[in-house]
């Protein structure tokens, strides 16, 4: 995902559908799916021919005085003709429903919508980059839920669930009060799938609890895909509102996915929601247990108090863990190893208990390190990848890595 503020400081962003995209050729567009998307997106039939074509007027004022004939069919003779003057009058608009329209023929895709009740009145960037980044986390904690259902993921699958962004764009803000964002069907449906369920078992779970007291719900709202992270997406978009509500709208052209319901109502939480979702989250970091691995990893970075006794290591993970990078400390003898394998530019192997606590991102109890032979040209890669990076080899520096 990336937006006009992509790449500013390395988090996951979106894509601004406003950017370029293809268009879609009039000969590829279905009559029928057109009609269903300039239904979705605000446009209304005024009229036309019944069971021949439909006059469509844009959302907003002054809408008359534009309109579009869609056939109802390409069985209706003069068909290519409407849908070529249809899609040449879209890219022609500068109306969102219009580029909306577009990017649902162009690139079949379900949608997924935020709406923030929020006071009436100028909006500002902070709401508008409140919503932004709500949403972002939303799709984020769906696409860690497609990767494996567990109730805190930390820092595990982050670079897996963000490709699974890369496809993803967004609209505009409207007043940080509404956002769509399209999921291309062909790459990103079961991140629409997935966070459709995880959501409306989130609202279940929280029900339960509000009725009940009861927190049990949630354990099993993990297998739908709630999590903490979700969680903490909900409290973020609900925080400083008077509701908010997520629907998921299914490419009309691509049918409805096993197992979900045609017309998706959208799912609503409200500020009253944050005490639970809160505790649940709690719940679920507290609990998410450690996890026993066998790394392979590189030596990046070594820190010890003087030249004998433990140190701290850094470690980039090449396999066994679904983590880019973890900390450890290592005995006497598992650091000398450490060290002699970084200066030769070999990976190592090493076990430990990846630690719930701090993300994912240190490797507890860590022993038995081993250097691991590989390829003269992976050697050669590893090698030129640390040595741009010697500021990181601190042998006998002072300071700890675990207090960084």
């Amino acid at each position: 995902m990336r937006d006009h503020d992509a790449g500013r400081d390395g988090r996951t962003t979106m894509s601004h559908f406003g950017d370029p995209h293809p268009t879609p050729h009039p000969t590829d567009v279905d009559p029928a799916v057109l009609a269903a998307l300039l239904r979705r997106h605000g446009w209304q039939r005024r009229g036309g021919a019944p069971g021949r074509y439909g006059r469509w007027t844009p959302p907003g004022p002054g809408a008359t005085a534009t309109s579009l004939l869609v056939p109802e069919s390409r069985a209706y003779p003069d068909s290519d003709d409407l849908l070529t003057e249809a899609v040449t009058a879209l890219t022609r608009a500068a109306t969102p429903a219009a580029r909306e329209v577009l990017l649902g023929l162009a690139v079949p895709s379900d949608e997924i919508r935020w709406t923030r009740d929020t006071p009436e009145g100028p909006a500002s960037f902070n709401a508008d980059d409140a919503l932004r980044a709500a949403a972002r986390r939303t799709l984020l904690a769906g696409a860690l839920a497609t990767r494996a259902r567990t109730g805190y993921h930390g820092a595990r699958h982050r670079r897996a669930a963000a490709a699974l962004l890369d496809d993803v764009l967004v609209g505009t803000t409207e007043g940080g009060r509404h956002l769509t964002a399209f999921l291309p069907v062909a790459t990103a449906r079961p991140l629409a799938v997935r966070l459709h369920q995880a959501l409306y078992a989130a609202r279940e779970a929280v029900d339960y609890q509000r009725a009940t007291g009861g927190m049990d719900a949630f354990d099993g709202a993990v297998e739908a895909g709630v999590s903490r992270e979700l969680t903490e997406a909900l409290i973020a978009l609900v925080r400083g509102t008077e509701g908010a509500r997520i629907g998921v709208a299914w490419a009309p052209g691509a049918g409805v996915p096993e197992g979900c319901a045609t017309a998706v109502e959208p799912v609503e939480f409200s500020a009253g929601d944050i005490p639970v979702l809160r505790e649940a989250g709690a719940r679920y970091l507290r609990e998410e247990p450690s996890v026993a691995v066998t790394v392979t990893a590189a030596v990046v970075r070594l820190r010890r108090s003087g030249p004998r006794g433990e140190g701290s290591v850094r470690l980039r993970v090449l396999g066994g863990a679904e983590v880019t990078q973890v900390r450890t400390r290592l005995d006497e003898e598992d650091y000398r190893i450490a060290g002699q394998a970084h200066l030769l530019g070999l990976p190592v192997r090493v076990r430990g208990r990846l630690e719930s606590r701090g993300g994912f991102r240190r490797l507890a109890g860590a022993y038995g390190v081993v250097p691991v032979e590989v390829e003269e040209v992976e050697r050669d890669r590893l090698l030129k990848a640390l040595q741009e990076n010697l500021d990181f080899f601190e042998e006998a520096c002072g300071g700890d890595l675990d207090g960084e």
